[in-house]
């Protein structure tokens, strides 16, 4: 078992912490000049058994304190963020790192005021954002009031073609059922024929899934000629049926060009040509701290960081950590750091591993289906199955039992996916609903989201379950150090110190944007 109260080395700011509870806190230690103590031998401990529960606990107490202190939030492109970014650089410094910024331009879409979405006619109806309907990110700004006009509402690719927009009303408001294509390109279709507005509904093509029923959260990508809302199936089904509709849509927003940055570190030896890189995004939404999304992730890869020079045996691959920016807007930060990488360094990048909330209060230990198991997965690189089950027998031999997760294009792996590097992670569970047959494995509430925080104020340090952090942060550390001495299974590669020749890996080929 691994240890949960355990303390970690008096050395991190988390242990000074929680001195405080024996009369000695962080500004008294730092008052009395403190000097931090090297840390102890590691002998044969795991970097599972290092990596404290305690310790990663401190790390989220910590970004509590930045969001608190800085409007609430830890948001990309907000004092938030940069303070958070600046512990974490702190820590790693500390620990004989020399993390990196690795800066890049985005266009971040800024809602000015709360958006509007209301039926004018037959009858006078206002909708409530965020339960019943939601801007997409990167919609265009604007204030239209006209009718609603269905387009191939019954089609799984309604929206998707030109010439389901044939004889549109000039601009009336296109209702258009989600599936098959992007929303940008069913928003595009609908501008193209004259749309003022864009209302998307769920899809309802899996009556039993919420993720297809319930409203959701999209994103355009760039920003959209006209409005676009998202709705839930129930919504959009009454809008369709309603005769002489006319609907009132408003959005106050606008897109800038930000900078942002990721925080890159190395820890010191093996071989540059094998790197395993993991990585989880540090920021937050802007309507609270996001300590499950994603300081537990976040928090769990730092101190797993911290600890990785303890241990005895060195590293024979390169272990690359990172923290990615601008994830909630689109996964942007990953997908830059990706987009920047020569032919060369992304062949030398032998897997990726992703923490994205392992904290969930009514948890579930997810696995990421690399394997292909689940219908909804993308097809995954070669090696992906066997990050899987290196994660699968570690909890097995812990005694918890797991599931995979579908594997798709919510969090920072997929930037990775895409350009054919193996692909791994650990996930607590999101938005989606907790089974019976799953309480009974993990307990909690079925019928129940796994985060009912998730994206809410309410994603605090109080609503945390530090049993799944306690499991999957040994899970994390873990597979950093399982594939920092080998990489086989996954890609064939196996390394000495001094291996240091290159080998050309094959290659397989929430804000939702589809």
């Amino acid at each position: 078992m691994r240890r949960t109260h355990s303390s970690p080395s008096p050395r991190r700011v988390p242990a000074l912490r929680r001195a405080a509870a024996g009369g000695v806190g962080l500004a008294a230690a730092v008052a009395l000049g403190l000097a931090p103590a090297s840390p102890a031998a590691a002998g044969e401990a795991g970097l599972d058994e290092l990596v404290t529960t305690d310790a990663v606990r401190g790390h989220l107490e910590n970004l509590q304190t930045i969001a608190d202190y800085n409007g609430g939030n830890r948001a990309t492109s907000t004092p938030g963020y940069d303070v958070a970014a600046s512990y974490v650089i702190d820590q790693l410094e500390q620990a004989g790192y020399k993390p990196k910024k690795n800066e890049y331009e985005y266009s971040l879409w800024q809602q000015h005021s709360d958006a509007e979405f209301a039926r004018t006619a037959p009858d006078s109806y206002t909708y409530t954002e965020d339960t019943e309907y939601a801007p997409m990110t990167y919609s265009a700004g604007g204030d239209v009031t006209a009718p609603g006009v269905p387009v191939a509402p019954d089609a799984a690719n309604s929206g998707c073609e030109a010439g389901q927009f044939d004889g549109f009303p000039e601009g009336a408001v296109a209702v258009i059922r989600r599936g098959e294509c992007s929303f940008a390109q069913k928003t595009q279709n609908a501008a193209d024929a004259g749309a003022a507005a864009t209302v998307v509904f769920n899809s309802g093509s899996d009556p039993d899934d919420p993720e297809t029923t319930e409203l959701f959260y999209g994103t355009l990508g760039s920003e959209s000629e006209i409005p676009a809302l998202s709705t839930s199936l129930e919504v959009g089904e009454e809008l369709v049926a309603t005769d002489g509709l006319e609907l009132r849509v408003v959005v106050d927003a606008s897109v800038v060009t930000e900078t942002s940055y990721n925080i890159i570190a190395d820890a010191k030896g093996g071989a540059k040509d094998n790197t395993v890189v993991a990585g989880a995004h540090l920021d937050s939404v802007p309507e609270g701290a996001g300590i499950n999304d994603n300081g537990s992730g976040s928090a769990a890869l730092l101190e797993t960081a911290l600890r990785f020079p303890e241990l005895e045996d060195k590293p024979k691959n390169n272990v690359r950590f990172a923290w990615w920016g601008t994830e909630e807007q689109g996964l942007i930060g990953s997908t830059e750091y990706v987009a920047g990488l020569s032919e060369k360094k992304l062949d030398h990048i032998g897997l990726y591993l992703n923490f994205d909330m392992i904290g969930s209060p009514n948890y579930g230990l997810l696995v990421y289906d690399g394997r292909g198991e689940l219908p909804d997965s993308l097809p995954a690189p070669s090696g992906s199955g066997a990050i899987q089950k290196t994660f699968e027998d570690y909890f097995a031999d812990q005694g918890h039992h797991t599931e995979p997760t579908v594997l798709g294009r919510r969090s920072d792996h997929a930037p990775f996916l895409d350009a054919g590097v193996p692909v791994g992670g650990l996930f607590s569970g999101g938005d989606a609903v907790k089974t019976e047959e799953q309480a009974g494995h993990w307990g909690g509430t079925a019928g129940e989201t796994f985060d009912p925080n998730y994206h809410t104020e309410a994603d605090d340090i109080t609503n945390i379950d530090w049993d799944a952090v306690d499991i999957l942060s040994g899970g994390l550390a873990h597979s950093v150090q399982t594939f920092s001495e080998s990489t086989l299974p996954v890609n064939g590669k196996i390394r000495s110190f001094s291996a240091t020749q290159s080998q050309e890996r094959h290659r397989v080929g929430d804000m939702w944007v589809q």
